[in-house]
């Protein structure tokens, strides 16, 4: 709805609270009708495209987790053998950078996962493969070379180049093997050793991540109550470490008929969870564990009546309730699709749908959305892990916090498909670098902004959408190079031709630092490598990652947002009363 603005007069002022701006500077009706507003430029002000805009500065319009931007790993990497390259130097480097977060272990095969107690039954598989060489390092020569952490005690390795080179031809023909399994829907059971639970969790602890682990429900009694007795062994083991773990029980559980032929309804699963917690805490350990559910999908009209059964049951019983979501079919999509406004406005209608049964029945209740994909199937080479899938991403982190979604895990970190953050040479993408950056730049905070800008007519019966999308949020505490009481705007530009912004309000003649994310590369929007304000970005050693330095801009300038392009501007000195404390 319009609301007053304190604007120069002729200018229509919008408060979005953190939601997108119109792209053509339009303002929708009920009736979908579109009208030019008369508007008299303020001086200085040249051509149809410049907005001028504020941000209520006074107190926040949402507050977020510290975790907010999270991360999953995928079962699967036991089967393709990354799991035991999760010592990597690299690794860890890169996953520190995403600290804090949560480090959700889940996915299409928690259901298929069986625990045993025991530490090294896989090297008795024997043959110069990857797991024979990686048994030899670590028990004979790479032991020497570990480095003790000598603040956490974790256990870091450098792994030799062959060894390596060895891990991707097993995991690329592993590929081909779990490819096969996703599209006929018939997957093979997993077993997760100690041994490989321990790396697991070394790696989360060494990287700052607290890890949340979804135990496998379709372990099922006769009378298709859950069957607890290998999840038990499995908190025994975890307890006997004093790992802190949060825990999940199954995943997309509305699916499972698909996957064994076998339903559980969501009462069914409400009362599962309970007997979790009651296990739980029977284990000293983890008697105030957090527990999260329960991971349903797409919330369509039967999966919202499986969420209210849960709820029903349960619903006291989870710490927040989890969903998960995918924008496209990986296997057909093109790059065009990403840049579609109507497909990033898909997560806003089930943002409401999941919030009105929560709020039914467990008023203030956390949600997270976990298992987040630009596209499902594993994800598209050359798509999905390029620029171009960034504008879903940043619009996703964008729009949830705007509506009070909590924490977002992203899939995934590193795995089999074309969905990850970090490649099998372990090389961080563009989406990793767009993590990272909001990670160093964007607080829990969020603030409401206040657009002004231009009117054009549309063509009738088209709907204009957005295509010029800002958010506002205190900039983070963590970041020392920034006083307390700063501000973070990001911005997306669908549009094919650049925009220009004009601060105003308490932003007005304060110095912006630019953080300007471009493709970087022959290739375009396809490009896997990306630059920052102009110069491109990769870690400088496995130890190290890049310095994030910002492009400052004089006092009062116009940003100019070029096209197609992701940014940050971190508006300094604002002395923001929202931002002043944490």
């Amino acid at each position: 709805m319009p609301c007053p603005s304190s604007f120069p007069p002729g200018l229509l002022a919008l408060m979005a609270p953190g939601l997108a701006l119109m792209a053509t500077f339009s303002l929708p009706s009920q009736a979908g009708d579109r009208r030019a507003l008369p508007v008299e430029k303020p001086p200085g002000v040249k051509g149809r495209t410049l907005i001028l805009l504020d941000v209520n500065t006074k107190s926040p319009v949402r507050i977020i987790s510290e975790n907010f931007l999270s991360l999953q790993l995928d079962p699967s990497i036991i089967h393709d053998g990354w799991l035991d390259f999760l010592s990597s130097r690299r690794l860890v480097t890169l996953a520190r950078g995403l600290a804090p977060a949560f480090l959700r272990f889940a996915g299409k095969r928690t259901d298929f996962l069986q625990f045993h107690n025991v530490k090294n039954p896989a090297k008795s598989r024997g043959g110069p493969g990857p797991d024979y060489y990686l048994k030899n390092y670590e028990d004979d020569i790479v032991r020497s070379d570990i480095a003790l952490d000598k603040q956490k005690g974790c256990k870091i390795a450098q792994h030799p180049d062959i060894m390596l080179e060895l891990q991707r031809e097993k995991a690329a023909q592993m590929h081909l093997v779990l490819l096969k399994e996703q599209f006929s829907n018939t997957y093979s059971n997993l077993t997760l050793t100690a041994r490989s639970l321990d790396k697991l969790y070394n790696f989360a602890d060494c990287s700052g991540l607290h890890l949340i682990f979804a135990l496998n429900a379709l372990r099922r009694n006769p009378n298709n109550s859950w069957n607890s007795s290998n999840a038990l062994s499995l908190l025994k083991y975890s307890a006997s470490k004093k790992y802190n773990i949060s825990w999940e029980l199954g995943n997309e559980p509305n699916n499972y008929r698909t996957l064994m032929g076998r339903s559980v309804n969501g009462s069914q699963l409400g009362r599962d969870y309970t007997q979790l917690r009651s296990l739980l805490q029977l284990i000293r350990t983890y008697s105030r564990a957090h527990l999260y559910g329960p991971n349903i999908g797409r919330p369509r009209k039967n999966v919202v009546a499986f969420l209210e059964g849960f709820m029903k049951v349960a619903g006291g019983t989870v710490d927040a309730v989890t969903w998960q979501h995918y924008y496209i079919d990986g296997r057909v999509a093109k790059v065009t699709d990403f840049l579609k406004t109507r497909l990033l406005d898909t997560l806003s209608d089930q943002i409401r749908k999941i919030q009105k049964v929560v709020n039914t029945y467990t008023p203030g209740k956390k949600i997270w959305l976990e298992g987040v994909g630009m596209t499902s199937a594993g994800g598209m080479n050359n798509l999905s892990d390029s620029y171009a899938a960034g504008f879903l991403w940043l619009n996703t982190l964008g729009l949830l916090a705007s509506q009070g979604i909590d924490v977002v895990v992203r899939h995934s970190f590193l795995d089999h498909g074309h969905n990850h953050l970090v490649d099998q040479n372990f090389n961080p993408l563009p989406d990793y670098w767009l993590s990272l950056l909001y990670k160093r730049l964007i607080g829990p905070k969020v603030l409401a902004i206040h657009v002004a800008g231009l009117q054009r007519k549309p063509r009738p019966g088209r709907v204009i959408r957005d295509k010029l999308r800002i958010y506002a949020h205190c900039t983070s505490y963590h970041n020392h190079n920034y006083v307390r009481g700063s501000i973070t705007l990001y911005i997306i530009n669908l549009h094919r031709s650049r925009k220009k912004i004009k601060l105003a309000g308490t932003l007005r003649d304060k110095i912006v630092h630019q953080y300007l994310l471009q493709p970087y590369g022959k290739d375009g929007l396809h490009s896997k490598s990306v630059q920052l304000n102009g110069q491109p970005l990769a870690m400088v050693d496995d130890g190290t990652l890049p310095e994030l330095k910002p492009r400052p801009l004089r006092a009062g300038r116009t940003l100019v947002i070029p096209p197609l392009t992701m940014s940050f501007y971190v508006v300094k000195n604002v002395n923001a009363l929202a931002c002043r404390y944490r």
